[in-house]
């Protein structure tokens, strides 16, 4: 005998062969509204206020109950206007009125019951959206979107989650909502200001349907279910989602979203969403650690709401107490995540279907299975009616004799006989769900807490663990800490690079309270000990970094050179002096250097966009600490005689591409306008000034202080390399390019832009550059020069091995030189080595295939440069970095396997070097 036909053939408090017919409901309704019009109906004040309000209405709604029902829901979606509040409220009393006396009567099923209510969910929805989308619209906040697409809501959808996915709905439930919008709808330039238009319209929507009017509300709505709702706003871009899911996603989520179902505006791109998630919620393997996620989740709500005591029936919670309605979705939930990734048949998105079918296919006992469906039947029936006898948002039991005579009344029993049949059905609930998610089982340990003794057993030996308050802190963090190691792909690496963290961390009391009040930063610290041990162990010794992430924005889009230097400047702002200024910018520094290593390790920015935020960063940086180191020196020798200095980037600086490891090439350029001297306490000649001033600012980026170093700092680069002034006056500087400066100073001006200084300057030394550097070239001696450089540097530098992305034949250095002599060719002297190959093609040195294919290969180097100086501060190499790492440089370079990964870059650089060789000429060998 199949679930269906068991739960069917079960006592219930409907009958199932007149669940269908709404016209049973016709005259027990009469009956019981002209009892409540008379004053004798008074066990619900809930049914007593809708009956009092839409009585007219409800007198001829009861000719035809279905054909009212339907005109309800129809009205509620259609509402517009200026009265779309009103009238979604009424059609919200009239739905509720209807479904409230049908379920009273006893010809509704369950299923029907909370069907009709959530189907007023969607339509309410339907409607607060489309109004919400229009009002942007018509302000042009949308560019794109006109009234043609209102009906799809302009890309975005809203997600029905929890109860309302699965139609479920209770009389005075919330709706909870993830509200998305389709980003590949729009041009990416105005990315920013579609999804604000849909933030408002999001807004607009909730105000709309959870405002309290005169009269009343229709939803109160909560957005909180949305990927770390602390710091994302209330309607995401569809891509950010799901890079959170697939990066930070917790089980709880996995099991929110068996629920969830697209109820308005873009359906068709809110099922593509749900179909992307599918691997989130659905693991390809039996997942039975879901199992202690949920048993944990359990238990803490008991905690947080006090709810963890014996079954008492006065006040009992029927939602979230002992034996309660959430144990059942819990259990249910649970079994699905276990095995539903190799069974789509067990994905259904009700608590009873979703039993069914874990029944009919041998998950769950036929007879477990009927037993908590009838539970929850009952558990749920009983829920509506104390919502009806209180008129409020609850799920308590009465806690008087005389509330308790009221709910056996609308239940059809006898006070006594309910008080029994309520005890019964929640202990029966308890037993069943507690011995599956806590069975009393002793005995050996699992073979995981084996592998984890020898690790584990030396912790209390460490720095961090000195102090008892640390002692007591971590021991509550211990259990979960040690879960989510073992969740990770390869569970004894995870637990080997975290003891690394513990082991150099400290102090623990400061970093084991954060991570207790925050536990998102636990799984932040599972992924990246998971990814690079070295990570991890730089991070014990910088755990103050950990700060960022709870700061409101950190997952936020990158903000740019200017906002940063903007902050920074108002950091140092609020310093009381110069020593505090440089370590304030050590901190802020970490903070954003962490930040940009968190979002390309877990997706949200790729290697470009990493490269060029690590030089917005230095950027920023040189730019807001240049004038406080000014500052500083003035008090001393004086302000800086002329116009002042400017800090030119060179190299990987000048071109934006750094990496986490990254120094920085500078050239310190001042103009001192004639000035001899300075005027200050200690005057200084012009030239002695610039040079100690810039000696100041190497010190103030590079001293070791209580917050470490900002970065090194290599100024070899300026005219006459290590032989000349590490500042150059304006004069000399040009008179130096234009008459002494070798080719191959020439090229690395191509990658020149100034970072710090005054902008006058700036602008003059912008301008020189380009005129010197626009001049004409004779190709030949260009390229002459060119192959020689390569080839002293090839002799000097030997590339680490494979792996080594920047030194060797057709490798990165090698494939900049070929762009920087294309940029010196060209006349135009492009920066970025893309632009510097296509410049190269377009003087006719390479052929467009041959450029195009050194672009690729600098973008395939690059990649994997930038991912393995985050994750090791020494050479890659497979078999030592573990799988996290690994996994980590296969999804930054889109290679399906390492091995794969190596043969390719084998290839693209062989041939890169091919092409390389074949435009330069030959050297002669000297004898």
């Amino acid at each position: 005998m199949s679930f269906a036909d068991h739960i069917t053939r079960s006592p219930h408090p409907f009958d199932p062969d007149r669940a269908a017919d709404t016209r049973a409901l016709v005259p027990w309704a009469k009956g019981a509204v002209r009892e409540v019009l008379e004053g004798t109906g008074g066990s619900s004040p809930y049914l007593r206020g809708l009956i009092g309000k839409e009585a007219d209405w409800l007198q001829g709604a009861l000719d035809d109950p279905d054909a009212a029902l339907s005109q309800a829901l129809q009205a509620a979606r259609q509402a517009n206007g200026s009265d779309a509040a009103a009238r979604l409220r009424q059609a919200k009393r009239r739905v509720a009125l209807l479904t409230a006396l049908a379920d009273l009567a006893g010809v509704w099923p369950l299923e029907t019951v909370t069907g009709a209510l959530t189907d007023l969910a969607d339509a309410a929805c339907h409607a607060a959206l489309r109004i919400g989308v229009a009002q942007q619209v018509k302000r042009g906040k949308l560019p794109g979107v006109t009234e043609d697409d209102l009906d799809s809501a302009g890309g975005m959808v809203v997600l029905a989650m929890g109860k309302m996915g699965a139609h479920e709905l209770n009389y005075s439930s919330d709706i909870d909502l993830i509200c998305l919008f389709d980003e590949t709808r729009f041009d990416p330039d105005s990315f920013f200001e579609v999804r604000q238009g849909f933030v408002r319209a999001t807004r607009q929507m909730s105000a709309l349907l959870s405002d309290s009017t005169g009269d009343g509300y229709v939803f109160r709505t909560d957005l909180r279910l949305r990927p770390d709702p602390a710091v994302t706003p209330v309607c995401m871009a569809m891509e950010a989602a799901e890079r959170y899911y697939e990066s930070l996603g917790r089980t709880w989520e996995r099991a929110a979203y068996i629920k969830a179902r697209a109820c308005a505006g873009d359906i068709a791109a809110g099922e593509r969403f749900l179909q992307t998630l599918r691997p989130f919620v659905w693991r390809k393997h039996l997942d039975f650690a879901a199992i202690e996620d949920a048993h944990n989740i359990r238990l803490r709500i008991r905690e947080h709401k006090g709810l963890g005591g014996p079954i008492t029936l006065p006040g009992h919670n029927m939602k979230l107490g002992r034996g309660g309605i959430r144990e059942i979705e819990f259990f249910t939930q649970t079994r699905q995540l276990i095995a539903g990734g190799r069974d789509p048949e067990l994905r259904a998105r009700g608590t009873v279907p979703g039993l069914g079918v874990l029944a009919d296919k041998g998950w769950v006992p036929l007879e477990v299975a009927r037993e908590l469906a009838e539970h929850y039947r009952a558990h749920r029936e009983v829920e509506h009616r104390v919502q009806m006898v209180e008129d409020a948002q609850t799920h308590d039991l009465p806690n008087s004799d005389d509330g308790f005579r009221r709910l056996a009344c609308l239940m059809g029993q006898d006070p006594a006989d309910l008080r029994r049949d309520l005890t019964r059905r929640l202990e029966a609930v308890h037993h069943l769900t507690e011995d599956f998610f806590a069975p009393d089982a002793a005995g050996e340990p699992e073979p995981a807490a084996l592998q984890h003794h020898d690790i584990t057993a030396r912790w209390p030996r460490y720095a961090a663990l000195r102090s008892g308050r640390a002692v007591e802190i971590f021991k509550r963090l211990k259990p979960e800490i040690l879960r989510r190691l073992d969740s990770t792909a390869r569970p004894e690496e995870a637990l080997l690079a975290f003891d690394g963290f513990l082991e150099g961390l400290p102090a623990g009391v400061q970093v084991f309270s954060l991570f207790e009040a925050n536990p998102q930063l636990i799984d932040l610290l599972v992924d990246i000990t998971g990814t690079s041990p070295d990570l991890a162990r730089h991070l014990s010794r910088n755990a103050g970094v950990f700060d960022a992430v709870i700061g409101g924005d950190f997952f936020s889009p990158w903000p740019g050179a200017d906002a940063l230097h903007a902050d920074l400047a108002e950091v140092l702002a609020r310093e009381p002096d110069y020593e505090s200024q440089l370590d304030a910018t050590r901190r802020w520094g970490k903070e954003w250097h962490f930040r940009v290593g968190v979002h390309l390790l877990r997706g949200l920015i790729d290697a470009d966009e990493a490269g060029y935020a690590y030089a917005d960063l230095a950027g920023a940086t040189l730019s807001a600490l240049w004038p406080v180191v000014q500052t500083e020196f003035a008090l001393k020798h004086g302000a800086p005689p002329g116009r002042g200095a400017i800090v030119l980037g060179m190299g990987s600086l000048g071109a934006r591409r750094l990496h986490a490891r990254s120094d920085l090439d500078v050239i310190v350029i001042y103009d001192p306008q004639g000035d001899a001297f300075s005027e200050g306490r200690k005057p200084l000649a012009a030239r002695q000034y610039y040079a100690r001033l810039t000696q100041a600012l190497i010190t103030a980026m590079t001293a070791p202080m209580a917050e470490g170093k900002l970065y090194e700092v290599d100024m070899r680069l300026r005219p006459s390399g290590n032989q000349g002034p590490v500042a150059t006056s304006w004069g000399a500087f040009q008179t130096y390019q234009r008459e002494n400066a070798w080719v191959w100073e020439h090229l690395a001006l191509t990658r020149a832009r100034p970072v710090a200084g005054p902008d006058d300057l700036a602008e003059d030394v912008t301008e020189f550059r380009q005129t010197l550097l626009s001049a004409p070239r004779d190709r030949a001696d260009i390229l002459a020069e060119v192959a020689q450089m390569r080839a002293r540097i090839a002799a000097a530098k030997a590339p680490s091995g494979a792996w080594d992305a920047k030194l060797g034949p057709g490798r990165m250095q090698d494939i900049e030189l070929v762009a920087q002599a294309g940029a010196l060719l060209s006349g135009t002297a492009p920066g970025a080595v893309g632009d510097g190959l296509a410049a190269a093609a377009q003087a006719g040195w390479l052929s467009s295939a041959d450029a195009d294919h050194l672009a690729a290969t600098y973008a395939l180097c690059w990649s994997l440069q930038c991912g393995t100086k985050l994750i090791s501060d020494s050479g890659f190499d497979p078999d030592t970095q573990g799988a996290g790492g690994c996994a980590f440089l296969r999804r930054l370079t889109g290679a399906d396997s390492i091995g794969a990964l190596a043969e390719r870059l084998m290839d693209m650089t062989a041939r890169s070097a091919s092409i390389i060789d074949a435009a330069l000429p030959e050297i002669e060998e000297s004898r």
